[in-house]
């Protein structure tokens, strides 16, 4: 299987799931853990769009700087300091995530709006929490609220045009996926 070459200049969904599914964040400081390992390998050579941390796999939503001479040596990096830390701090050996971490380029800028919609639903799509608005592991509420953040909030919004869009097209799309599953359920 060829590789996809990370190019600067260009978005990535970035994502992988634990070895053989498993969880990869087993409690709350592992999630803060990998956030703040984000910043240490990733800040400035990638800006950071959007991002959801669940139990058994994480997604990323990035564009790749323009000064980032090596961007997958930094995210194998930063992968491997995770699973380093999880190795050592729960006794562990071994393979924490799936090789080689999966990633596709995104071409244009309505995939790029469906991708932000996508990685932030995806705490009820996988049913893990009921409302993505207040799942905590994602950057939806950084995006929304007014503190500090390194997601790259205006952006993010401006794809919606604003932050009510922003926040409605969040709220419709999660409707018709609920139809969606409700659909399945019935079949």
């Amino acid at each position: 299987m060829q590789i996809e070459k990370l190019v600067t200049e260009h978005y990535y969904h970035i994502y992988n799931r634990g070895n053989n599914g498993q969880n990869i964040f087993l409690e709350d400081i592992n999630y803060t853990y990998f956030l703040d390992l984000i910043k240490k390998h990733l800040i400035p050579d990638f800006s950071i769009f959007s991002y959801c941390l669940l139990p058994n796999h994480f997604h990323l939503l990035l564009k790749i700087n323009e000064d980032c001479a090596t961007p997958s040596q930094k995210l194998s990096n930063l992968f491997n300091a995770y699973t380093k830390a999880i190795n050592k701090k729960y006794n562990r050996t071994g393979s924490l995530l799936e090789k080689p971490f999966k990633r596709i380029c995104i071409s244009n800028e309505e995939y790029l709006k469906t991708l932000v919609l996508y990685i932030h639903l995806n705490p009820e799509n996988h049913q893990i929490h009921n409302d993505f608005s207040t799942y905590k592991h994602s950057s939806y509420q950084s995006i929304i609220s007014q503190a500090k953040t390194h997601i790259q909030r205006e952006e993010v919004i401006n794809l919606f045009d604003d932050l009510t869009n922003f926040i409605e097209t969040h709220q419709q799309r999660k409707v018709v996926i609920n139809i969606e599953n409700e659909k399945l359920i019935l079949e």
